[in-house]
């Protein structure tokens, strides 16, 4: 008997790709498209997958939920750090149970390295032992981010040289590389690499005009505060988590928390929430502009007005596949 991975050789598994910025209206798209072509949601988004995190980051509500399967949305407590590798040993089985059930999978997110890692594939770094991934979290947050940039710098001067002190996430990972592996993240990632899973993506990528965008992303977050996104930030703010930890870092949880703590105002807190939006809507246009060659490009925000000429192209695409 031929395994399902041995066939994916021969058969690539179709796909359906919903992409773009925060915002731009992925998630009612993909679950149109699930809903239209007989299909389940995967979410591709870094911090949807936390579980204390439902309203800020703005994960697919009830009603989506009941309209088509959706998965690997809160389902990871925010003391689990989900790495781009972890996220797609997930999605890659997710991906295979839908095909299996004779359904198409939806990856929809906005995550650009877990959507590149899937497509294309990740360098082979061996597991890190969480021991090691806790201590490299413990020493950035002793040390701030140009000392701890200064200290990766002797281990590892390459990728020390590459980062910023700002870029908490990726120096952390290139400290407990090294620390684990004795081997430098760049030397891992000049191995090449080659994808996990064989697909034949049908991509769209939602970019919408910036100004738009924009006003959509601060009506959008000043709405989750008046929907229970206050009370969500101190919920979580109880459970005395460590800052350091990725998931303490999505939009507008740092900003409420301060508020709560009584050091600036609700309205000083959602001006600088929305500013920080903003800031990172930016960063994944820039991406996705650059970074990713979707089949349908969509330079607009996703309004259903525009829903049958993308159903047009995804049957025509899965329907008449090419390379």
């Amino acid at each position: 008997m031929i395994s399902s991975e041995a066939s994916e050789v021969a058969n690539p598994i179709p796909i359906v790709v919903v992409a773009g910025p925060t915002a731009s209206g992925k998630s009612a798209l993909a679950t149109r498209v699930a809903e239209t072509f007989g299909g389940e949601v995967v979410n591709a988004d870094s911090m949807q997958i936390y579980g204390e995190l439902e309203i800020l980051t703005a994960r697919p509500g009830v009603e989506d939920l009941e309209r088509v399967p959706h998965h690997l949305y809160g389902t990871r407590s925010i003391t689990e750090p989900c790495s781009v590798a972890a996220w797609l040993d997930l999605a890659v089985e997710a991906i295979r149970e839908i095909h299996r059930r004779g359904r198409i999978p939806v990856i929809c997110g906005g995550t650009g390295f877990y959507i590149r890692a899937l497509l294309e594939g990740i360098s082979a770094i061996p597991d890190i032992p969480e021991a090691t991934r806790a201590e490299a979290r413990a020493r950035h947050a002793a040390l701030g981010g140009p000392a701890f940039r200064r200290a990766l710098s002797e281990r590892d001067p390459v990728m020390a040289a590459r980062l910023a002190d700002r870029d908490m996430q990726r120096l952390i990972r290139a400290w407990e590389v090294v620390q684990a592996t004795d081997r430098s993240l760049a030397d891992w990632q000049a191995d090449g690499q080659h994808p996990v899973i064989n697909l034949y993506p049908v991509s769209i990528a939602l970019l919408p005009e910036r100004g738009a965008l924009y006003a959509t992303c601060d009506g959008r977050f000043r709405k989750m505060v008046n929907s229970g996104g206050l009370e969500e930030a101190g919920r979580v703010a109880a459970l005395g988590y460590d800052p350091a930890l990725p998931g303490m870092k999505a939009l507008g949880l740092p900003e409420l928390q301060s508020h709560i703590r009584g050091e600036i105002s609700l309205e000083e807190a959602v001006e600088r929430a929305q500013r920080a939006t903003r800031r990172y809507a930016k960063r994944q246009m820039t991406w996705f502009r650059h970074q990713f060659i979707p089949k349908i490009p969509i330079h607009a925000q996703f309004s259903k007005r525009m829903q049958e000429e993308i159903f047009s192209k995804i049957r025509e695409l899965l329907l008449t596949p090419t390379n």
